[in-house]
């Protein structure tokens, strides 16, 4: 049998399994797929605890070897007529990572950076994620590299119609349930679902989630990622010698979906909200940003789908056109808690170094890995001595802060299956609930840190349900 460092395709499950050849085999054949690297890197390097126990070291290994690659990866090519009825082609893909708790479970992301390793790197994340919910969702993620920038509705919606037509045959309630992400909305969901249902004939199923309210969609799904990160938020800083969130300066980067209402959530808690940002620069608001500030704000990418330097006229703040909340000067001088939200590795190992030397004293993710390696080991060398303890730099992972809103899917489905609506308060019941339920496995999941009481409180729980069924042994 080949050893996992062999040139050859094959890769072994022996009892002698060495992660670190592991991951050179993997660099080796993903070399192009740097943030799925990077993603699968950082969960080995928090696992490596477990990999070293005596008992069970070689059958987490085994475990984590097979968690690495998806069950299935479905690509397809998707065609479309833009407004001048010329023929423009894209690619689509879904990744079906694990289905050992449930049917996979992610959304889909239309961008013009998406490629199949962006979407390993998510639907690997998002596997982690869904198991920490405590709900039965497997894991998995699509997309497609088209930018809705810029198109009218029409493009949009023939886009959207021709991606469904390839996709619609890999998609069930019981198989696999995708929602939105960056660049997939209500609208673009509704164009979706219209189209499946024109194909399929089938109605009253929950095989999208985040759909429009008419549709079968549930009340507080939009809020539910940026909300339950400020609940999951709220915990960690409530307790003994923390900082509360009530007056806290909150740098919040993005100003999509989970930025907006995340946003509006910190306000309501009484935190002082800085920053927002998009890829054109960042908006300061020295001051805090007043409710007036943040309507203008969410019309602007809700409705008029304008960057942020078209409205500095409108807002209190100042607008620093080619920068972020973690380069602009000098208001990162005096942040309190970072949150986030806008993409993958937008805070490296400098700017971590800088904002934990200046004063922030918690990170919560609301975007997937958002923070790189680098960044990564800035915040575990300024973490708590102890999982609880109130001195050093509060830091929650994606996987826990931002699973808010696949929760909230997860309880979509619940409601679609019931052919029941739930009310907004039921449902922000629920949610926190859930955050607080995710919040006990960080202390309880037997990490030194509440980042590695994610991760291994999300790993054993997969590799609990693989051993269930009989998926590694």
């Amino acid at each position: 049998m080949k050893s996992i460092g062999s040139t050859d395709n094959d890769v072994t499950c022996s009892s002698a399994l060495d992660i670190t050849a592991f991951l050179s085999d993997l660099r080796a054949k993903y070399a192009h797929q740097s943030t799925f690297l990077q993603s699968v890197e950082e969960m080995a390097l928090s696992l490596q605890p477990l990999f070293e126990d005596p008992e069970r070291g070689d059958f987490y290994k085994r475990a984590f070897l097979v968690m690495a690659e998806p069950e299935r990866t479905v690509s397809f090519r998707v065609a479309w007529v833009d407004d001048k009825g010329i023929m423009r082609i894209n690619r689509g893909w879904r990744v079906e990572f694990s289905s050992v708790l449930g049917p996979y479970k992610g959304g889909l992301r239309f961008h013009p950076t998406v490629d199949e390793g962006i979407l390993k790197f998510l639907g690997f994340e998002q596997m982690f994620k869904n198991a920490l919910t405590g709900l039965p969702l497997g894991g998995g993620k699509g997309g497609s590299d088209f930018d809705p920038k810029g198109k009218s509705s029409r493009e949009v919606q023939s886009f959207c119609e021709s991606f469904m037509t390839e996709l619609h045959r890999h998609i069930h309630p019981s198989t696999d349930v995708p929602a939105g992400d960056i660049g997939v909305g209500g609208r673009e969901i509704g164009f979706m679902l219209g189209q499946y249902k024109r194909i399929t004939n089938r109605h009253g199923e929950g095989v999208l989630t985040g759909k429009p309210l008419d549709a079968g969609g549930s009340l507080l799904r939009p809020e539910a990622t940026g909300y339950g990160l400020i609940y999951i938020a709220k915990l960690a800083t409530s307790e003994k010698g923390r900082r509360p969130l009530k007056g806290a300066r909150c740098a919040v980067s993005g100003s999509g979906n989970v930025a907006q209402y995340a946003v509006e959530k910190l306000m309501e808690f009484g935190a002082k909200v800085v920053t927002m940002s998009d890829s054109g620069g960042v908006l300061v608001f020295e001051k805090g940003m007043t409710r007036g500030d943040w309507e203008e704000i969410v019309k602007a990418k809700q409705v008029d789908r304008i960057r942020l330097s078209a409205i500095e006229d409108k807002v209190t703040g100042s607008f620093v056109p080619n920068q972020s909340p973690w380069t602009v000067q000098p208001s990162s001088n005096n942040y309190e808690y970072a949150f986030p939200c806008a993409t993958q590795n937008e805070i490296d190992g400098p700017s971590a170094r800088h904002l934990v030397e200046n004063g922030v004293v918690g990170f919560f993710e609301g975007a997937n890995l958002p923070i790189t390696l680098d960044g990564q080991s800035v915040l575990k060398e300024a973490a708590p001595s102890g999982i609880s303890a109130s001195d050093g730099v509060i830091y929650i992972p994606g996987k826990a802060a931002n699973a808010g809103g696949v929760g909230v899917s997860g309880l979509e489905m619940s409601q679609n299956a019931q052919h029941l609506s739930w009310k907004a308060e039921e449902v922000d019941n629920k949610l926190k609930g859930l955050m607080e339920h995710i919040y006990a496995q960080l202390i309880s999941g037997g990490g030194e840190t509440l980042d590695s009481g994610a991760n291994w409180a999300s790993f054993l729980k997969v590799v609990n349900g693989m051993k269930d069924l009989g998926w590694v042994s």
